[in-house]
């Protein structure tokens, strides 16, 4: 990279990515990003500081190096959100409330110190569809939007796998599970390092809330009472990569899939 691709003002970049009579709202949620991320006032005062004259000149200087590679988490912020504004920007004029409200701004402020945490683009990808559909749906409240932001933060990309898994699946087992997410059909062993994995991914899911195993309900959604197996005689224990209880995506779940997952998100009206 040459140095004079650094001499950008991103300040005013990032401040710019609308023209439209809502500007000023954008540029709130533009600060309320900005505002959440430590190191991005220090590259651009570090950019200011150069001397034009010498840009080209110190393209071994340990400061100019850090700009570099910071170079392109300033590029990636400022594509997420234009993104998001170029998004939000057809949802209409009546969005401009919930877009500048405390709330909203708050939920954008958390929502970038984990996009700017994340080590992948999958994760920063799923902050993105939170903010643009939660902006314009009001599926659920913003309880627990933080607490999808919380499991962006904390899960793991294998465990984001296989919730999108159950939800297009429903009534997998675990064993299908394995089985497409695996290149090796057949499951190892009980007692190998990939089998603990495997169970604690489906822990971590079952005990927040994502997934549990299928029960059926009645009309108004109460769980009925299942018919208990016969007790077979074996001196095993149940398999991690069991075929027979089928497991199931949870309404919350589905929620975290509508807000993260989707991108073309149809605008769902808040319940009265």
């Amino acid at each position: 990279m040459k140095m004079k691709e650094l001499n950008i003002n991103y300040e005013q970049e990032l401040l710019k990515l609308n023209t439209s009579n809502k500007r000023k709202v954008f540029e709130k949620l533009s600060l309320a990003a900005l505002s959440a991320i430590p190191w991005v006032g220090g590259v651009i005062s570090a950019m200011a500081s150069i001397p034009i004259e010498n840009k080209d000149e110190i393209s071994n200087d340990l400061r100019t190096e850090w700009l570099k590679e910071h170079e392109f988490k300033l590029l990636a912020l400022k594509n997420s959100l234009e993104e998001i504004i170029n998004r939000i920007s057809n949802f209409g004029e009546e969005i401009v409330e919930r877009i500048e409200s405390p709330e909203y701004l708050q939920l954008v402020n958390l929502s970038y110190r984990v996009w700017d945490e994340s080590a992948t683009e999958e994760k920063r990808k799923f902050i993105t569809n939170l903010l643009i559909n939660s902006s314009g749906t009001k599926l659920c409240s913003d309880d627990v939007i933080r607490l999808f932001i919380d499991w962006i933060k904390n899960y793991h990309e294998l465990h984001f796998k296989i919730i999108s898994l159950i939800y297009k699946i429903p009534h997998i087992s675990r064993g299908e599970i394995w089985r497409n997410l695996s290149e090796n059909l057949e499951p190892p062993r009980e007692d190998s390092a990939e089998a603990d994995l495997f169970k604690m991914i489906i822990r971590d899911l079952s005990m927040g809330g994502v997934i549990r195993q299928y029960k059926p309900t009645d009309y108004n959604g109460n769980f009925l009472k299942t018919k208990k197996q016969p007790v077979t005689k074996t001196s095993l224990a149940k398999s991690a990569f069991d075929n027979t209880e089928p497991y199931e995506i949870t309404n919350l779940g589905r929620q975290f899939v509508h807000y993260t997952m989707n991108e073309n998100v149809s605008r769902i009206e808040e319940k009265k």
